[in-house]
């Protein structure tokens, strides 16, 4: 029974918790101050090797309840080695740092005591001023320095610098600083660490990916074990491969498609020679869509979840410029009914697919809906329908053996028990009726 090839929808308005499909327009993205306060802490860690305390301030995709884990203060140094990085490749080997700690602004000692009533803010003291401007104006100054210092008199005006990502040309409004910013800030002469990103491709396995098998399931065994509590012997190695190494996608090399072409990879996150987590990934015509995350315990208090998902929504916006139409970012699953799994509703701009009509609509239009009914259908449209909806599943397109076919052609042509035998099978064991489920043949995973 080849399980791999049948899609099961869950009953949206059965189901004690709806799953709507989320998707993120990459190109517009901004970084939420959460997103910064994630990517700070990779970098504070890459440069002092220190791990920030308390547990994971994420949910995981897969999980809604509550998952307890142990975890050290420091990393051990003999364990983390440091890696020397090449420069950024197409396929997002980088190296990040933390950013300059902000200067405080103002005066330091107390306060002035003053006589009568309050007044406001102390007259004595010099107003508040954003480290940002303090920082502006003390880089204006030095290039005045160093311009006076170097520059002749009677020379004809200096040649304006060119503003940063983060200042705007006079008179427009400053620009906010890009998520690549972030990422891709240099880390210092004396960091600890380097992390290193690896794209492989996981089907068909590529000689990288066989390599690193191992240690890609090592990390895998004891992440389900420590934060999905499952026992030592259901983290299987077949199990391993059949959930997140095989995939039903072609491999396509096309020419207007990105370098590395299209299909299911593993991006590894390797600190020196030691992996310590693992994001899979499909890459398809118009989109990245992410299947699951996996990381070793040890570094769960570094919300590698959060900051996976802003590094593959850069590496989408990366492959934007290889191929234009790619310009959005899958997120899986959107489920409004459990709380942990609402942060993917933070990465805007996004939008959500009406479980009826299959048109896309604005998140924002959505939440306050699903706060009053676990199902909603999000287009209002009450006329709208599925316009590629089959009535016919006889002449639904199905692949078989490289072949795309009707489903009718299909079964004339298969040997063996027939589908309907295998789909009572699987629905029972699953505790299911056929009515609950959906029979799809698809050449894409998800919805």
């Amino acid at each position: 029974c080849l399980m791999n090839d049948y899609v099961y929808k869950p009953t949206m308005k059965k189901t004690c918790c709806p799953q709507y499909t989320i998707r993120c327009h990459a190109l517009n993205f901004q970084p939420a101050k959460s997103h910064k306060k994630t990517l700070k802490k990779m970098s504070k860690f890459l440069s002092k090797g220190e791990l920030p305390a308390g547990g994971p301030d994420e949910p995981m995709d897969s999980l809604c309840e509550e998952a307890g884990l142990k975890r050290t203060a420091k990393a051990c140094p003999t364990q983390v080695e440091v890696a020397a990085v090449p420069e950024p490749q197409p396929e997002g080997v980088v190296a990040a740092s933390a950013p300059a700690a902000p200067e405080k602004s103002g005066q330091g000692g107390p306060p002035t005591v003053q006589d009568g009533p309050p007044t406001g803010a102390d007259p004595a003291r010099p107003p508040c001023r954003k480290a940002k401007d303090l920082r502006k104006e003390r880089r204006l100054q030095k290039e005045q320095i160093k311009r006076a210092v170097g520059g002749d008199s009677g020379a004809s005006p200096a040649t304006p610098t060119t503003p940063t990502p983060t200042e705007a040309p006079p008179g427009h409004a400053p620009q906010p600083k890009p998520l690549e910013a972030f990422i891709h800030e240099s880390l210092p002469d004396t960091a600890l660490h380097r992390l290193e990103v690896r794209l492989v491709r996981s089907s068909p396995p590529c000689p990288q990916f066989k390599a690193s098998f191992d240690a890609s399931y090592q990390v895998y065994k004891l992440y389900q074990m420590a934060i999905h509590k499952d026992p030592p012997e259901k983290p299987s190695e077949s199990q391993f491969r059949r959930f997140l190494c095989d995939s039903p996608l072609e491999a396509e090399s096309p020419p207007d498609g990105p370098e590395m072409g299209y299909g299911s990879f593993h991006q590894q996150y390797w600190l020196g020679d030691r992996m310590v987590a693992v994001g899979v990934v499909d890459i398809l015509p118009t989109c990245v869509s992410s299947v699951y995350l996996y990381y070793h315990p040890e570094f769960a208090s570094l919300s590698l979840g959060s900051y996976s998902a802003l590094r593959e929504i850069a590496f989408t916006r990366q492959l934007q410029k290889q191929s234009p139409k790619l310009a959005y970012y899958y997120l899986g699953f959107y489920i409004h009914s459990c709380p942990k799994m609402r942060y993917k509703g933070k990465y805007l701009p996004a939008d959500l697919l009406c479980p009826e009509t299959f048109f896309w609509v604005p998140i924002e239009r959505c939440t306050a809906r699903l706060e009053n009914a676990r199902y909603v259908r999000f287009n209002q449209d009450p006329d709208a329908v599925d316009a590629r909806a089959f009535k016919d599943l006889s002449r639904v397109m199905v692949l078989y053996k490289r072949t795309v076919m009707p489903y009718a052609a299909y079964c004339r042509k298969r040997r063996g028990p027939s589908d309907q035998e295998q789909v009572e099978q699987y629905a029972a064991l699953l505790g299911q009726t056929c009515a609950e489920s959906i029979l799809m043949y698809r050449d894409i995973r998800g919805p």
